[in-house]
């Protein structure tokens, strides 16, 4: 039997369904928040201000419309429309649930289907540009903040939710805590004051660091340091802060795409792109940038210059908190060239 509807405008849904997921992470949220903002940004565009009037062949157009750009400006690819439309379909059963749209509304978003090469993306930053970058902070803007994100992603291949957590007590710099013979790094999860990691308790792990990213921490905590001295809401001391206590996972995510845009370090746009109209050196649409890259992107690299390398894998799957399978699926961007370059060094041709 069908209910009445009331009458539910599309930002107030957002919001409402925002303040309903407290199961959430905040990763998780600010990926919804994302993708959900698209589709109000679709129904502003339709005049459509009341969720009540939503049909099957709304969601159809809007489909095609984030499938061919809309809002972000490139076409979608399959695996990111999947994601954007189960995103909008769990949105539609909340707005179903508290009567603002028809209960069975979100069952008329059919997911595109993944063959076997769409199901993971392919998007990375290639070690080779990472160490570029990071030696540009290191020269221009050592031991900042934007440094020290940088650096810790991508020496650590953490995380950026792993990395939002640290503490300055996680911190060993001198490597002399029992059974230690450098410095390093203590990935541990405490839910209950708001840095939990991905993996839960099997996700802490001490990860080793080198006597140059060692410096940098130093010179980054030293009392004359670039690093505010504040403390969270739950009185610890982060590593990263800003202003306001501990850093955001999406201040994080920002960093990345500013740095990874060769403009913003005064190399020539590879995209034909004129600086001074281009949209995408707007802080708010930096991610539209074809060359910005996430910190999901850095990980992946960090990973792919680990196998090319030829390190042990059971080793770098220890390092990153992943299992082998998941680091060769999600995370591994060697070209099958590469691959093969890399055989020939083991098999007698």
């Amino acid at each position: 039997m069908s209910r009445d509807l009331e009458r539910l405008e599309p930002s107030d849904a957002l919001d409402l369904y925002l303040e309903s997921r407290d199961d959430a992470s905040e990763k998780t949220l600010d990926g919804q928040y994302y993708r959900l903002r698209a589709f109000v940004a679709w129904c502003d565009e339709e005049g459509i201000t009341n969720l009540n009037t939503l049909s099957g062949r709304d969601l159809y157009a809007y489909r095609v419309w984030r499938r061919e750009g809309g809002y972000s400006g490139e076409e979608l690819k399959t695996i990111t429309l999947r994601g954007d439309l189960a995103t909008l379909r769990a949105f539609l059963r909340f707005c179903g649930d508290i009567d603002g749209v028809n209960e069975e509304l979100y069952d008329q978003i059919p997911l595109p289907r993944l063959n076997g090469s769409g199901e993971v993306s392919d998007s990375t930053l290639d070690p080779d540009r990472a160490v570029e970058i990071v030696d540009w902070l290191d020269r221009y803007e050592y031991a900042s903040r934007r440094h020290v994100i940088v650096l810790l992603l991508w020496h650590t291949g953490c995380r950026v939710g792993e990395l939002r957590a640290l503490d300055v007590g996680d911190v060993d710099l001198e490597g002399d805590r029992p059974r230690a013979d450098g410095p390093a790094i203590h990935f541990v999860h405490r839910p209950e004051s708001d840095t939990p990691l991905k993996n839960r308790e099997k996700g802490e792990r001490w990860n080793a660091i080198g006597p140059h990213v060692a410096q940098v921490l130093e010179d980054y905590l030293s009392e004359d340091g670039p690093r505010v001295n504040v403390t969270d809401d739950y009185g610890r001391a982060p590593l990263v802060t800003t202003k306001h206590g501990r850093v955001s996972i999406s201040a994080c995510r920002d960093t990345l795409y500013r740095v990874t845009r060769p403009c913003w370090r005064g190399k020539a746009c590879p995209h034909d792109r004129d600086p001074a109209t281009c949209e995408a050196t707007h802080y708010a649409k930096m991610s539209t940038c074809p060359s910005s890259r996430s910190p999901h992107d850095v990980r992946s690299g960090r990973v792919t210059a680990h196998r090319l390398a030829d390190e042990d894998r059971a080793l770098v799957s220890d390092r990153m908190n992943a299992s082998e399978e998941i680091l060769d699926k999600h995370y591994d961007r060697r070209s099958e060239r590469q691959k093969a370059e890399q055989r020939r060094r083991f098999i007698e041709l």
